[in-house]
């Protein structure tokens, strides 16, 4: 089984939603994905996926996963707790051990890539997802400004640090296209493309900002949206995966 870790120097780019389309277009692709949203503060997933609440568990008393409708199965803090709005209010060690446990614990069933939506920044969190699960891959989010380039470089440097390959990196929100004329919007600025290959980091795609798939998400129906965006991103993560 092959883990994918996704994840970000910062929060508010857009890595949950990347980590779910990502889980989608493999599932499109013929792949048995599990999504494990490691994120155990700011849990999302299940919300954009729409799986039901509540903990599962298998004949063999394992946990077992939730099943998004077009049947990708996710594991979540999320699915666990009694509202989405409800805080997770845990130190490090307690996140990290039920970062471990929610992927070690759980019956994965015939999965064959576990796509993982990691937590935000370089600290505990990430660093269990790194040393305990030991991704095969990492893809980094980012998205155009300066400042954010900037900072979701860390996530090169600790996937250097830590020996995990970094595949890429994915410039999420870098454009909108007008809906009237169709004129493309660069909302925050210039590509960063040049910043993000400094140190041999690839850029893997370029994402536009839809107002639509929000919405989608917003409804728990991410798995209806176009995502014709994410096929170079696909295609690069199944290459990894023969």
């Amino acid at each position: 089984m092959k883990r994918i870790a996704v994840m970000s120097g910062k929060g508010g780019v857009g890595k949950s939603y990347v980590a779910a389309c990502l889980a989608i277009e493999l599932h499109r692709r013929g792949r048995a994905v599990g999504l494990l949203d490691a994120d155990v503060t700011g849990a999302s997933i299940p919300h954009m996926l729409g799986v039901p609440k509540g903990p599962r568990v298998n004949a063999d008393g394992r946990m077992a996963v939730g099943r998004s409708p077009g049947g990708i199965a996710v594991v979540s803090m999320s699915l666990l707790m009694p509202a989405d709005d409800r805080a997770v209010i845990w130190r490090g060690p307690l996140i990290s051990k039920a970062i471990r446990q929610l992927h070690d614990d759980t019956d994965w069933e015939d999965t064959d890539v576990i796509v993982i939506d990691m937590p935000p920044g370089t600290s505990d969190a990430a660093l269990t997802v790194l040393q305990a699960i030991v991704p095969d891959a990492i893809i980094a989010v980012s998205t155009p400004q300066d400042l954010v380039t900037t900072i979701s470089r860390k996530s090169q440097d600790l996937a250097a640090q830590m020996g995990v390959p970094l595949l890429g990196f994915v410039e999420n929100m870098a454009y909108v296209d007008c809906p009237h004329c169709s004129e493309r919007i660069e909302l925050f600025g210039p590509g960063g493309e040049t910043r993000l290959a400094e140190g041999g980091a690839r850029l893997l795609a370029r994402l536009p900002l839809v107002p639509g798939h929000a919405a989608l998400a917003d409804a728990g129906r991410l798995e209806d949206a176009d995502l014709s965006g994410f096929d170079d991103l696909g295609r690069e993560v199944q290459g990894l995966l023969l």
